[in-house]
């Protein structure tokens, strides 16, 4: 290609890109990076490979179950090119470690799916003058664009301020096409490819919009807001924050204490099917989707969608102890919450929601 040529694959060997998430959207980016002969490439994941997220994190396969996802990929993409440098963090991106590992790399695409990350990711990118890609997956949806500190807008001008908790369910709990991310991906790779070759023109300052039910491609153009707390021309964000507590998320560790100062008590999988075993009088309400409802679930589970919750709770006794349940145990504990405003005093949450049912409890109940 004359627009690549020598002088082109000279430059991507000497880049070093740092890819956030070996997930969903990592997989695609990292197996055609490595392909395209990125120099350098650091990934960042503390997580393992699960077997039910192999529909959609194509770097990783059944024989990698359980394995950290930095190391399984790791060697995926030695297969590919053996000649690419990958340096494996098997850690979490935290204020602590980020500029530690950041100043070691050129671009940093990310592939993360939280926003506390997001925002982190941005901050210090900014601090350091180094292009962001961004991508961002749902369901049916993604988006992707780019932040470049000095050249265009960065998150916080798009996102001034984080969506409340639990507002926007994760993809384990409002699911994803497992396709999608691979398109979004693919578009991650091409952004830092041209930037590397300095070539077309980026998405810098276009935030690109994906629809695959209707395969439409659409973009809205977005300015720098010369009032930003980070990239504005007086900001007020000079240094690395405590991003939890701006997202309005307890600090690490602290999940329980703040499930106990909301008044939601928990019960344990294995508590449960003692519950069940003991024949215990109580009712059992899964707050699920129908869709997931077919799945698996718990005997004897009545569903009630949490969107269904405050009309349908006149099906209920006050009475009765009610244990809720959904994927995690997110959507259960707003239930939860929720119920109790109502005037139900016996409830509790499945901690760790049915997927802990599968694996505590029923290793036949399906997983997903």
């Amino acid at each position: 290609m004359p627009e690549v040529g020598v002088e082109g694959q000279e430059k991507l060997k000497a880049a070093r890109v740092l890819l956030i998430g070996t997930g969903g959207l990592g997989s695609p980016a990292a197996l055609y990076l490595a392909a395209a002969g990125i120099g350098t490439m650091g990934l960042i994941d503390f997580d393992v490979v699960d077997f039910s997220n192999l529909q959609r994190q194509i770097i990783h396969g059944t024989s990698n179950v359980n394995q950290p996802k930095v190391e399984s990929a790791k060697a995926r993409l030695a297969e590919i090119n053996p000649n690419v440098r990958v340096v494996a963090y098997n850690e979490m991106m935290t204020k602590d470690n980020i500029m530690r590992i950041l100043k070691d790399y050129d671009i940093v695409l990310d592939g993360t799916d939280n926003f506390q990350t997001r925002y982190l990711v941005n901050d210090a990118c900014v601090f350091m003058k180094k292009p962001f890609v961004y991508g961002s997956i749902f369901r049916f949806d993604g988006q992707a664009t780019v932040f470049y500190p000095g050249k265009g807008p960065c998150y916080r001008c798009l996102f001034a301020e984080p969506p409340p908790p639990g507002m926007v369910p994760s993809c384990a709990e409002g699911g994803v096409l497992g396709i999608l991310p691979g398109v979004i991906g693919v578009i991650q790779a091409t952004e830092v490819v041209k930037l590397i070759l300095g070539k077309g023109e980026s998405l810098i300052g276009r935030l690109m919009l994906y629809d695959a039910l209707k395969m439409n491609f659409r973009e809205v153009k977005f300015r720098r807001n010369p009032k930003c707390p980070v990239c504005g021309d007086n900001p007020t964000i000079k240094e690395l924050i405590d991003y939890e507590a701006f997202c309005g998320l307890p600090k690490r560790g602290e999940e329980a204490k703040m499930n106990g100062s909301a008044g939601v008590e928990e019960i344990t999988a294995v508590q449960l099917k003692q519950k069940m075993d003991r024949k215990e009088k109580f009712t059992l309400i899964d707050v699920r989707e129908p869709s997931e409802f077919q799945i698996n679930k718990i005997p004897g589970a009545k569903l009630i969608p949490l969107g269904s919750v405050a009309e349908r709770a006149n099906e209920l006794d006050s009475a009765d102890e009610i244990v809720v349940n959904c994927h995690f145990g997110g959507r259960s504990a707003k239930a939860c919450q929720l119920l109790q405003q109502m005037g139900f005093k016996k409830v509790k949450n499945l901690k760790g929601g049915i997927d802990t049912w599968s694996t505590d409890v029923d290793p036949s109940c399906p997983r997903y």
